[in-house]
């Protein structure tokens, strides 16, 4: 399928779908937080809003700045409905301004650093070494139960498991190298065993056949090669000894010590939202297109499709016994073993704290269903 992507235009495919994302920013997390103040700020409101008093709009909690991992695309479809149905408005919030992020962005970290913003979707591979870096926050609940990392490779040439990988030439944006070394480690295999290509994030090298593998999202990249005919195939690194979770609520250590009923009050707004964007792949797609994300060019097929790869990764056996968000003691502990893969040593308490949605949910417990 050589030249199905032209390698001087990009604009094939739509900006959100041009590979992903930085997870791994935190090399520069002391400048970040120091020179992302003024990105922050320029995107909107960052106040984080009254405790628990009444705020200068009359709402219960003001408006709180929340910063998306991501461009606006469907990743975020569970906020989208939060907002546009008034469940965030329900909860007492007078506003929630969401924050795009991407590759021009400060990181999660770094915002939470400064006070920029009140909560951000992060990932543990991120937040982690933040904390070890001295900040004060915690993952509170996690949107994603599985982590879509995956690596994707032609049909015709496939690339099923990690063993397959050897002696095959693999595309690894750099800030992906880590979680990708990780992956090998998890199977027992080292750098030396494939030809790392520096890449991007545009996969045009993988369609092109330049390469026989792509680190992307199983929700992203797969779909949009598919939707411009290229068959392909792909694995998640969950499968395979990295079982992370991703798009995890992240706040400061304030937050969940003096903001406790603000915080469960956002939750709840999150988890009705959520309940509506796994219920409808359309809507979500539509909101994503048509409101949210519209600057985007996002195309709507492939935002449905997308949607509908998400939900799988968004409900488990697990989440529908505890709720959307819940994390169990296994899978935490699962967390904190991959994250020692990647060379990241942390303790799980020093990393996640689900004590605000048990809460939540034991006051709701209609909202785990």
């Amino acid at each position: 399928m050589s030249g199905l992507f032209r390698p001087d235009s990009v604009s094939q495919l739509s900006p959100s779908s041009l590979g992903r994302r930085s997870f791994l920013r935190y090399a520069g997390l002391a400048g970040a937080a120091v020179g992302g103040a003024g990105v922050l700020a320029a995107c909107g409101s960052s106040s984080s809003g009254g405790g628990n008093g009444s705020s200068a709009d009359g709402s219960k909690y003001g408006t709180v700045a929340v910063q998306l991992s991501w461009l606006k695309n469907i990743e975020f479809a569970g906020e989208y409905f939060a907002d546009s149905k008034g469940y965030y408005k329900d909860a007492g919030f007078g506003s929630v301004n969401l924050i795009a992020g991407g590759a021009a962005s400060t990181s999660v970290e770094a915002g939470l650093g400064t006070g920029k913003i009140w909560i951000g979707m992060s990932a543990p591979q991120t937040t982690a070494p933040a904390v070890l870096e001295g900040l004060a926050a915690k993952i509170v609940g996690t949107t994603y139960q599985k982590n879509p990392f995956c690596i994707v490779s032609s049909a015709a040439k496939p690339i099923k498991t990690p063993q397959d990988m050897k002696g095959r030439k693999i595309g690894v944006q750099d800030t992906n190298q880590l979680i990708f070394n990780a992956l090998l480690t998890a199977n027992g295999m080292t750098p030396s065993d494939v030809t790392i290509v520096p890449a991007q994030f545009d996969p045009t090298p993988l369609a092109n056949g330049e390469v026989d593998g792509w680190v992307s999202y199983a929700t992203n990249e797969p779909i949009t090669l598919a939707s411009k005919g290229f068959q392909n195939v792909n694995f998640l690194f969950a499968d395979y000894g990295l079982p992370l979770v991703a798009e995890t609520l992240t706040v400061s250590q304030k937050t969940i010590d003096s903001e406790r009923d603000k915080l469960k009050a956002f939750l709840m707004a999150e988890v009705k939202g959520w309940k509506d964007a796994v219920a409808s792949s359309e809507e979500s797609a539509r909101l994503a297109v048509e409101v949210y994300g519209k600057d985007q060019r996002l195309e709507l097929k492939e935002q449905t499709m997308e949607a509908a790869a998400q939900n799988g990764l968004v409900v488990s056996a697990d989440s529908k016994v505890n709720g959307l968000f819940s994390m169990t003691d296994d899978l935490i502990a699962q967390n904190i073993t991959a994250l020692g893969k990647a060379k990241i040593d942390i303790k799980a308490d020093k990393l996640f704290d689900l004590s605000v949605l048990k809460e939540m949910f034991a006051e709701h417990p209609e909202l785990k269903g």
